[in-house]
């Protein structure tokens, strides 16, 4: 064999194997990752399904509560941990755009949501979902003990409801904080002693409400339709809580929602600025935006999805009632008062 063809024979293996390499390349799913807080849930089939349909892989990354993963992303900003953040909801969003965090992505699947829960005019955030904090009591334990269901919030520091409540602290709970939010949006943000929401925190402190750390702590521990051995009968939770109370027949639900209490609440997600993988990264945007996806979270997270025509399970369309007319703050006038109002609940609380 001559050295011209020898040459050639090794040029034509090489090409190939080059070709052979790239194919095999080609045909390895991309991975993204997907920074979350601790109560993210999705069907295994779900995911799948977005794997086969994009050949991207997604890994979870769970970071603590919605604050925390929050702090990590902002922490992480030059370096990010992730290629997608998701569950910054209202109560912090002001503080995500503000650190630039996120790099703009219109989807195309955010013509079907309802743009009142578009909240970024600059769409570095889409909305997922949605979820109300309310007062949840158990409708048994008030049966029994032949005393009224309380309607209103503010009826919550009467003295027959003394004992009865328990509650998350706004500093640790991303329940607690739209709780919180909730009383400044009803009783307004005025000086002690004009009926603001200070005042209403006194009063309930007054009547022996009970401060927890977290979520799972007030509903699994102390709320009497949640724990073995509870000693409250009343909680805060969420609209969509009473489906987890319904009975075996399926007939009635043990936990009832005060929905004069509720403040709405919606969670969002964003491609992370510095992302290695934005193409992947807005594709799983989209897909959060599609029917499988919007119709999984309400059994896995018990939230709402925020798509039209998105069909929540029997359970939440018979027991999980949504307030007609929430209470809300504009994120911005969160962003301004978040801390001021932690602080100043805590010394009037806990102190």
């Amino acid at each position: 064999m001559s050295a011209r063809r020898l040459l050639s024979l090794v040029v034509v293996v090489c090409l190939g194997l080059g070709v052979f390499a790239t194919s095999a390349s080609a045909r390895e799913p991309v991975t993204i990752t997907l920074m979350t807080h601790d109560s993210f849930n999705v069907s295994k089939s779900v995911l799948r399904a977005f794997t086969r349909s994009t050949g991207i892989k997604v890994r979870v990354l769970r970071a603590g509560d919605a604050g925390q993963a929050l702090n990590q992303a902002i922490l992480t900003k030059d370096h990010p941990l992730a290629d997608v953040l998701y569950g910054i909801d209202n109560t912090f969003l002001s503080r995500g755009l503000a650190n630039g965090i996120f790099e703009p992505y219109r989807s195309a699947a955010l013509d079907t949501v309802p743009a009142v829960y578009d909240l970024d005019a600059r769409h570095r955030v889409t909305p997922i979902d949605r979820s109300y904090v309310c007062v949840n009591d158990d409708t048994r334990w008030f049966s029994d003990h032949n005393i009224a269901r309380p309607t209103t919030l503010e009826g919550l520091a009467r003295p027959e409801y003394r004992g009865l409540l328990v509650v998350e602290n706004p500093a640790t709970s991303s329940t607690g904080l739209p709780f919180l939010l909730a009383t400044v949006a009803e009783f307004g943000d005025t000086a002690p002693g004009e009926g603001g929401w200070r005042d209403y925190w006194a009063q309930l402190r007054a009547n022996d409400v009970l401060v927890v750390d977290g979520w799972e702590q007030a509903w699994y521990e102390h709320f009497t339709a949640g724990a073995k051995d509870g000693d409250r009968p009343l909680v805060v939770s969420y609209a969509s809580s009473p489906p987890a109370t319904v009975n075996k027949a399926g007939t009635s639900a043990r936990a009832g929602t005060l929905l004069e209490s509720c403040f709405e609440q919606v969670e969002f997600a964003g491609v992370l600025r510095g992302t290695e993988h934005r193409r992947g990264a807005r594709k799983l945007i989209d897909f959060m935006l599609s029917k499988p996806f919007q119709e999984d979270v309400p059994e896995q997270m018990y939230v709402f999805p925020v798509r039209d025509g998105a069909v929540v399970p029997p359970a939440f369309a018979k027991f999980a009632q949504v307030p007609d007319d929430p209470l809300t703050l504009s994120a911005d006038l969160i962003d301004e008062n978040r801390e001021r109002w932690i602080r100043e609940w805590t010394e009037i609380v806990l102190r």
